[in-house]
């Protein structure tokens, strides 16, 4: 379970952002054109159960999956946050 500071009883911190942009990259890459489609369901199906938790990963996920398919953001290379 990946919680955000006080919202749990069970402190899990989330995946850093390097983690998640390898996560986003791998998913990108067995799922092509539609990751963004599926991070996006996961978000709504999520959010309809009150799966808050579960809900912010799949966003945190999926402006990654939007940043690289658009090419801002190319998962080869260092990632920097400004």
């Amino acid at each position: 379970m990946l919680s955000r500071s006080g919202q749990s009883r069970r402190e899990v911190a989330l995946p850093s952002a390097g983690e998640i942009l390898q996560m986003a990259s791998d998913f990108a890459e067995e799922h092509g054109a539609d990751a963004c489609d599926y991070a996006y369901r996961a978000v709504v199906s999520f959010e309809a159960e009150g799966e808050g938790e579960k809900a912010h990963f799949w966003f945190l996920l999926l402006v990654m999956l939007g940043d690289i398919a658009s090419h801002r953001l190319n998962p080869d290379k260092p990632l920097t946050i400004h």
